[in-house]
C-alpha cells in the first residue's frame, strides 16, 4: 500500500454562502492530491505524457462527511491500495485542522497509449517506482 498526504488551505473562492467549501471543488483537490503525490514519487503528469501516456478519470465518487470550510488547512490521504495495471485506484481521506475525518472518495484512471488512444500498462518507469510499496 501507497499513503502520500497533502494539505491544501480551503479559499473564499471555493466556498458557497455558508462558509463550506462547493461540492464540485473536492474534486479539483482530488487532482491537487494526486499530482503531489507523483511528484514525491520523482514523477509528473507531463513525464508521463511526454512518454505518450495519458491518464483520463474513468469513476469519481465521493461521499461528504463534514464540511470542509473558508480557510481550514485540509489534509488530503492519497492511498493505492494495489499496484495499478491498466487501470488505477485512488482513494481519498480528507481531514480537517481537528483531524475530523470529513470527506471520503476515490477515482479511477485509465492509463492510455496516446498514440493508439488504447489502454495500455503504465511506463515501467512508474511501476519500479511504486513497486517497493506493494511487495
Amino acid at each position: 500500500m501507497f499513503v502520500h498526504e497533502t494539505k491544501i488551505r480551503v479559499r473564499y473562492g471555493e466556498t458557497d454562502q455558508m462558509g463550506y467549501m462547493y461540492y464540485g471543488n473536492y474534486a479539483e483537490f482530488y487532482e491537487v492530491a494526486r499530482v503531489e503525490m507523483l511528484r514525491s514519487l520523482d514523477m509528473t503528469y507531463r513525464s508521463m505524457e511526454d512518454a505518450g501516456v495519458m491518464m483520463p478519470v474513468l469513476e469519481m465518487r465521493c461521499k461528504y462527511l463534514k464540511p470542509a470550510r473558508y480557510d481550514e488547512e485540509i489534509t488530503i490521504k492519497v492511498i493505492l491500495d494495489k499496484m495499478p495495471g491498466v487501470r488505477i485506484h485512488f482513494r481519498y481521506e480528507l481531514y480537517n485542522e481537528e483531524n475530523e475525518f470529513i470527506h471520503e472518495g476515490e477515482t479511477t484512471l485509465a492509463f492510455i497509449d496516446m498514440k493508439r488512444n488504447r489502454p495500455c500498462m503504465p511506463p515501467e518507469y512508474f511501476q519500479e517506482r511504486l513497486k517497493p510499496f506493494f511487495d
